[in-house]
């Protein structure tokens, strides 16, 4: 690991807790519907829509009250987003008169951006019109992030409340999380990209002439739009030269903030954060880093004050930063090595400079090996999915770290408000295998857990390992999942599970060598994050709504401290245990036997 390396890693995390306090103690406020000093003008326009609602400050909801009220929420955004697609060609704001989405595709996009996966099997810049961008893709950038942040207030007022058959009121807390926190945040940030030049406009997209015409080869598609093969199964290529160059226009800097402050991912273009219209500096690089964890991290702390012992706050960041640090340094080290193959060649020159500079393939040299290794950790371990480098091109272990972060659940900071509700049930987990080993019933801030709260904490647990396995058995078995398949063996079988396990998990980046965007994996991959987005939610409302309506118990001498180093320390193994686990067999296939066949052959 270079100096270079170790220097940017402490300085991101310092820069991040020390914003990341402030502002959990603001989105605690945000949460308990206490009033904001200075954002009092706010505060009336947050009065207004629940009059034009129709609903009161003070109403109230049951946890399955509040789980319906998600639901359709949600299901009437896929709607929305769907129509919108395959409407595109007849609405305004299509410059370049993009035409209608297919359905598979839009089925696929809609179901995505409501999940807040964003999972993109298209191109941003050749398939969607401004509007569709702008207002539909960017409209549900907002609302799955606040779905997630009142999903964490549900669960964190189940902890903090007393006898309640209630656990908060969905519409208030997306209504509160847009205004008071997305919004501001994202405003803020777009300034700040289009001060780096990122661009923000309606334009329609600029031919400009080459200074020297490129020739260049490419395979030639088919009439069914999928790469022509000659009879001996290689690809059929032609050679083209090229001109003139297409520069897209567009309302970048708006979506690009908000995809990043909410965890999103879903680009304008289609190389994301590698793209100079999105992210056009080292420094917007790395406040595009700090931005994507500030919220989750943020709610460590907004946990903490909300259940009135800060300690237990500092212990969920703590956990969180200890599996990060700990991944990351792999990642980090694995791309400062150069590939194997280089020193077959016999070219020992070329093999110590590549050696002396490490894995270059794949990135921006914008930002080199460092900033694209940390903000590959950092896109897996939030369920965001942006990226500023190919991560298939990554190293066999370079790639199996955002593979397995993605596998944990997205807990390591995770994304916003899922990363929090998703550690506390492992912590929940964590405190009744505690409990198993003492001989006494578990408890977790004062509340006893039981064996519904297990049930659905299993539950919770599990969904997303049986669709990222299950998903992926599917594909590998069938002709139309292996058909997308460009790199044979073990790298060719890590792009399904990637996929997979990116879907399920509501991340959104891909290992992009697989070709996905064809009826099966649209269609497969959208179930795989609809369910893997709301089974999990659903089941953490009834926590919420049953550790609600339990009494707060004192603690006493045997009650398990959860703030001290030794539940760090558990909280830890059973992320890295029952979280990774189902998965070793099918890392086993892929990443790890590419890293052994890799250095073996060399």
């Amino acid at each position: 690991m270079t100096t270079q390396s170790l220097i940017l890693l402490v300085v991101f995390l310092v820069v991040l807790l020390a914003l990341a306090y402030p502002m959990g103690l603001y989105l605690a406020k945000v949460g308990d519907g206490t009033s904001i000093r200075g954002l009092g003008w706010m505060a009336k326009i947050e009065n207004s829509l629940y009059r034009l609602s129709g609903i009161t400050a003070e109403s109230a909801m049951s946890w399955k009250t509040y789980a319906i009220a998600l639901l359709v929420f949600n299901a009437l955004g896929a709607l929305v987003v769907y129509a919108v697609q395959r409407l595109q060609v007849w609405l305004p704001l299509n410059p370049q008169a993009f035409a209608n989405v297919s359905p598979d595709s839009a089925f696929n996009t809609a179901v995505s951006f409501v999940s807040n996966t964003n999972w993109q099997g298209y191109s941003g810049e050749s398939t969607m019109s401004y509007l569709t961008q702008m207002v539909a893709l960017t409209g549900q950038n907002f609302f799955s992030a606040a779905t997630g942040i009142a999903v964490a207030f549900a669960l964190i007022r189940g902890f903090t409340s007393r006898s309640a058959k209630s656990i908060g009121n969905f519409w208030i807390d997306i209504t509160r999380s847009t205004l008071y926190v997305l919004l501001p945040l994202s405003a803020i940030f777009a300034v700040f990209l289009m001060s780096q030049g990122v661009i923000q406009n309606f334009s329609g997209y600029k031919d400009v002439t080459l200074l020297d015409p490129v020739a260049y080869t490419q395979p030639r598609n088919g009439p069914d739009g999928q790469p022509m093969k000659d009879a001996k199964g290689n690809p059929v290529l032609e050679t083209l030269t090229a001109k003139t160059q297409t520069l897209a226009m567009g309302p970048v800097a708006s979506q690009e903030a908000i995809k990043m402050i909410g965890t999103n991912g879903g680009g304008f273009f289609n190389a994301n954060s590698a793209h100079p219209y999105e992210n056009p500096t080292p420094l917007a690089n790395f406040i595009q880093m700090l931005s994507i964890f500030l919220i989750p991290a943020g709610l460590c702390f907004a946990f903490g004050r909300m259940v009135g012992d800060m300690r237990q706050g500092w212990a969920v960041i703590g956990a969180m930063t200890a599996i990060f640090v700990a991944t990351t340094v792999v990642v980090l080290i694995s791309e400062q090595q150069a590939h194997p193959a280089f020193h077959a060649l016999g070219i020992d020159q070329a093999a110590s400079a590549l050696q002396s500079g490490g894995n270059m393939e794949g990135k921006e040299t914008r930002f080199g090996i460092s900033a694209s290794a940390l903000f590959a950790a950092i896109t897996t371990a939030a369920s965001c999915g942006a990226v500023n480098a190919m991560h298939d091109s990554f190293m066999a272990l370079g790639g199996l770290v955002p593979l397995v972060l993605i596998q944990f659940g997205e807990v390591v900071f995770g994304g916003v408000g899922s990363g929090l509700y998703g550690m506390l049930i492992f912590a929940i987990l964590a405190v009744f295998i505690a409990g198993l080993m003492i001989g006494r019933t578990p408890e977790y801030l004062g509340k006893k857990i039981q064996s519904f709260e297990m049930k659905m904490t299993s539950i919770a647990i599990l969904v997303t390992p049986v669709l990222v396995l299950a998903g992926t058995a599917i594909a590998v078995m069938l002709e139309p999942g292996k058909a997308g398949i460009a790199n044979p063996g073990a790298h060719g079988f890590s792009e399904i599970l990637y996929a997979f396990s990116s879907a399920a998990n509501n991340n959104g980046s891909a290992f992009a060598g697989l070709s996905a965007n064809t009826p099966f994996y649209n269609a497969m991959l959208a179930i795989a994050m609809w369910f893997g987005r709301f089974a999990m939610i659903v089941p953490i409302l009834a926590v919420a709504g049953s550790l609600a309506a339990k009494k707060r118990i004192e603690v006493t001498a045997g009650t398990m401290p959860t703030h001290g180093p030794l539940f760090i320390a558990l909280l830890i193994g059973v992320v890295v245990l029952v979280g990774v686990l189902n998965y070793v067999p099918a890392l086993a296939l892929g990443p790890i036997v590419e890293h052994l066949q890799l250095f073996a052959a060399h």
